[in-house]
């Protein structure tokens, strides 16, 4: 479905000497003879790094993987977080219809998560940061609002670390304002589609509170943007406008071709090709958490889309995914078949 005239294509070459230099300084590294000036962790990221580098994925989702503390009225729980990890784990769940990539940068922390994410099938490439982004996120009786601090930083990407990619679909999953530096949107915009996710450009880091910002570089990061993805206090901060169908017009005039509004229980809307798409929200069986669920809806959407589906059939397979995700604590873990029963009002 996704397609994008491209310019020629370097990284196919780039990609295998890339390869060949993993092989390289893993040989290097191993000898016992030899002083290796790396990193002592350079062998668990170079075993990480096991992804073929000429194999063209469908989707590669760029992020971090977060640690997140969740407070909720119910409970407190400890987790893996981030677009990245929610996305990785709903990928797994689904029929293995599409290729698909998680690239991401951790701290020592979550080694055990990565390999985690792996164990379940997934291509993973793994970059080493010095810290684990770590959040704390604080919900009362209404789900829709949340409180959040920061307690650490990861190091953001870099153009080296998404040079080797090759990919139809980059899906960059910010979770802070300086993940993606604008080169990098811009080096990605021209290999591929570029998909985001708006939520972390507009987080500004005051102290460890997080505070709703417009971002640097807008027009330009969103001249680069193919797919947009932002909730309704995401949209208000973006644009100052607080209702959906005007903002996504506005947003249009970047040359946004898809731009995907959800708007909590309320539903979610889809302005592609210069018009509207409705999507209603499944009501879940119970209210648990609802950490996450935008990364779900991305994860439903961009593999329906992929798989050929249109935008109105994609949204409401993303919106019962999410129905799913808000009945438990953590990432998606149904099947398709509970998704169609979903769907199906069920």
């Amino acid at each position: 479905m996704y397609s994008k005239s491209e310019k020629n294509r370097p990284g196919r070459k780039i990609n295998r000497n890339f390869a060949h230099i993993i092989i390289h300084i893993t040989n290097i590294c191993s000898s016992t003879r030899t002083r290796c000036h790396y990193p002592k962790d350079i062998l668990w990221r170079l075993r990480i790094a096991t992804t073929d580098y000429n194999i063209m994925y469908d989707i590669c989702s760029i992020g971090h993987i977060s640690h997140d503390k969740i407070v909720t009225p119910e409970k407190t729980v400890m987790m893996a977080g981030g677009t990245s990890f929610y996305m990785s784990h709903g990928i797994s769940c689904l029929p293995r219809k599409i290729s698909y990539q998680l690239v991401t940068k951790v701290g020592d922390d979550q080694r055990a998560e990565v390999e985690n994410i792996k164990s379940t099938g997934i291509d993973t490439i793994c970059y080493h940061s010095r810290h684990t982004v770590r959040f704390e996120n604080s919900y009362g009786t209404d789900h829709n609002n949340r409180r959040q601090r920061v307690l650490t930083k990861a190091d953001p990407f870099t153009i080296d670390d998404v040079r080797p990619l090759e990919a139809k679909v980059f899906h960059l999953g910010s979770l802070l304002a300086d993940d993606f530096p604008t080169d990098v949107v811009e080096y990605l915009s021209s290999k591929g589609i570029v998909s985001i996710d708006v939520q972390g450009y507009l987080r500004k880091v005051v102290g460890e509170e997080v505070i709703p910002v417009d971002f640097k570089d807008k027009e330009r990061i969103l001249a680069l943007t193919d797919i947009l993805k932002l909730n309704e206090h995401e949209m208000e901060v973006l644009t100052g406008d607080n209702d959906p169908r005007s903002v996504a017009r506005c947003l249009a005039g970047y040359g946004i071709r898809e731009v995907v509004i959800t708007l909590g229980s309320h539903g979610s809307v889809i302005y592609s090709g210069g018009k509207f798409y409705e999507i209603p929200a499944y009501k879940p069986h119970c209210l648990v958490d609802t950490t996450g669920c935008g990364d779900t809806y991305s994860t439903g959407y961009l593999y329906r889309r992929v798989l050929g589906d249109d935008v109105e059939t994609a949204g409401r397979y993303a919106a019962a995914m999410c129905t799913l995700k808000l009945e438990h604590s953590g990432p998606f873990d149904k099947t398709e078949d509970d998704i169609l029963r979903v769907m199906d009002g069920k």
